[in-house]
């Protein structure tokens, strides 16, 4: 991936006696991650037949709007944390005015991206109103804003909720349902892999929260407690560790079950696709290690 990463922002350089563009960039993607929204789309489109070569630029697509999304919270308007991947964040090596451009250009990359890779158009038009839908006013964004405006505010179950389906849950759900899309896959199996996302990214925020509170600063690469700083309602604070805990493991099997769901729900008759059996183990594997994170 960063091979082909590369080869993209290599048509963003442009000459700047400092920092450029492109090497803003190159120090988000190259910082130590887990990389996970990339690796569900790869994996989704292989469920279906689609290639690595045919799922690549999107799920870099995709990996350009979280980092984007990263870069603006760390800044001191947002969470004000200084360490993003066990290096400074990046308003802390170039500037909160530079880091600021270079969430920007992230965004807009995304798009550059889709518009020009090598799919046929009808995908390239459904992958761009899908990340357009979910990393806007009405996916990502909403969840980010209702989570600044919930500061210091105790927040019911269901809000919290609706806060971990659009901050964490619709990106998830956008990088499977790429990859169903990728693969032409039918609007059942699309339906499934998009609820598939969703519950993931939930279960995934659930225990993001925990480890704010229980996890090593060592391990995560970041200071804990970052939440509790803030005055955040999470859930751990509204639920307890260990009954949070319970939460995100009835999540995680929800997501299981839906993917099951798309595994199950076959082709029309006229073709000759299948199920990629292995592709579903491998998401299956990628969803475990998930639960048993430890940063």
């Amino acid at each position: 991936m960063l091979k082909r990463l590369q080869q993209l922002l290599t048509n963003l350089h442009v000459p700047y006696p400092n920092a450029s563009v492109e090497e803003m960039l190159t120090y988000c993607f190259t910082a130590k991650g887990k990389k996970i929204r990339p690796q569900l789309v790869i994996l989704s489109a292989a469920v279906f037949g689609a290639s690595l070569e045919e799922a690549l630029d999107p799920a870099i697509a995709i990996e350009c709007i979280h980092l984007y999304s990263c870069i603006h919270d760390d800044l001191p308007c947002m969470d004000d944390d200084d360490w993003r991947r066990g290096v400074p964040s990046l308003h802390k090596v170039y500037g909160e005015a530079e880091a600021l451009l270079a969430g920007d250009a992230l965004l807009t990359f995304a798009f550059s991206i889709l518009a020009k890779c090598s799919l046929p158009s009808e995908i390239k038009i459904e992958l761009i109103q899908i990340l357009a839908q979910k990393a806007g006013a009405k996916g990502m964004i909403a969840g980010q804003l209702f989570d600044i405006r919930s500061n210091n505010t105790p927040l019911e179950e269901k809000h919290l909720l609706y806060m971990h389906e659009q901050k964490t849950g619709a990106l998830f759900s956008a990088s499977t349902l790429f990859g169903a899309v990728i693969g032409a896959a039918t609007k059942k199996q699309k339906t499934a892999m998009e609820q598939f996302g969703s519950y993931l990214g939930i279960a995934y925020q659930i225990k993001d929260d925990l480890l704010d509170v229980i996890g090593s600063e060592k391990e995560m690469g970041k200071p804990v407690g970052s939440d509790a700083k803030n005055a955040k309602s999470t859930s751990a604070s509204l639920y307890g560790i260990e009954a949070a805990e319970k939460k995100a493991k009835l999540w995680y099997d929800a997501a299981i079950d839906s993917l099951e769901k798309a595994s199950e729900a076959p082709f029309p008759q006229s073709t000759e696709k299948e199920i990629s059996a292995e592709a579903i183990n491998s998401l299956k594997e990628l969803v475990h290690k998930l639960v048993d994170r430890t940063t």
